[in-house]
């Protein structure tokens, strides 16, 4: 039985942020295992690191994927308006590297193997912190990033887009203060730091049936051509919708899916 625990992170006045983490069953200290930190998705105004949607997901993930686990709680709207979101997960992907006094981290992860993900809104911030980290004393801390069923948008319309206005006035109420559709936290792609990355390996995973599917390929041929050094994969899931795999983890393409994430972790270590 997979072992996970809540954990804070670090105290600030409003609040206390805080991670779920998971430890596969055999975990054993003389042989430490690779770290995956994790950010849901939810639209940034639900969801979160202890409903049972994601605890299901990452007890799944982590005893396939065999690996140590540590999924980010970050705050949320409309109690607490974008950029907060960023910010948050930003400061525990910090937390995460600072030598914290968690038995777990120190006694099982190796910290030469290090991967980030997230799905929908999740994606988005694994993204932006992985831009971030670039400019930070975290670049090159890690092995690659996860960015699934992506939540990104723009002004101008990708060929074959279906209407994505509910997606527009989505991020509109959760970042009240944005730039509008362009703002690079929302489509990277007009981030002048578009191309730096603190990784070398990204795995981009789209659903053939989600309305953000011509986002996330837009994404992956961007980040290929331009100028990034590193390598970018893409996989699509055919016939399914957005994050079918956790309504549906047992289907034969989210099996298809954790397949697709050992292999990229396996592959990078």
């Amino acid at each position: 039985m997979l072992r996970s625990k809540p954990g804070d992170v670090e105290r600030l006045p409003e609040s206390v942020l805080s991670a779920r983490l998971y430890l596969p069953k055999g975990a054993n200290p003389q042989s430490k295992l690779p770290l995956f930190i994790y950010f849901h998705g939810g639209g940034f105004c639900i969801e979160s690191a202890f409903c049972a949607t994601y605890h299901n997901f990452l007890n799944l993930l982590v005893e396939k994927a065999n690996v140590v686990a540590i999924s980010v709680n970050y705050r949320r709207a409309p109690e607490f308006s974008l950029p907060i979101a960023f910010q948050d997960s930003w400061t525990s992907l910090k937390w995460v590297f600072s030598n914290p006094k968690e038995e777990w981290l120190n006694n099982y992860a190796d910290f030469n193997r290090v991967f980030m993900g997230g799905d929908s809104a999740g994606a988005t911030i694994t993204h932006n912190v992985a831009v971030q980290a670039a400019h930070s004393e975290l670049n090159g801390k890690f092995n690659g990033i996860l960015v699934v069923h992506p939540y990104f948008l723009g002004v101008k319309p990708l060929d074959s887009e279906g209407d994505m206005d509910l997606l527009g006035k989505l991020w509109t109420a959760v970042y009240p203060t944005t730039s509008g559709l362009d703002d690079p936290l929302i489509n990277p792609v007009k981030d002048p730091n578009f191309k730096k990355l603190a990784c070398k390996k990204v795995l981009v995973c789209v659903a053939e049936k989600d309305l953000l599917v011509y986002r996330g390929k837009f994404y992956y041929e961007q980040l290929g051509k331009c100028g990034w050094n590193g390598v970018v994969e893409l996989a699509e899931a055919k016939g399914e919708n957005h994050v079918f795999f956790l309504s549906n983890p047992t289907c034969e393409n989210a099996v298809e899916f954790f397949k697709l994430v050992v292999a990229f972790i396996n592959a990078s270590e």
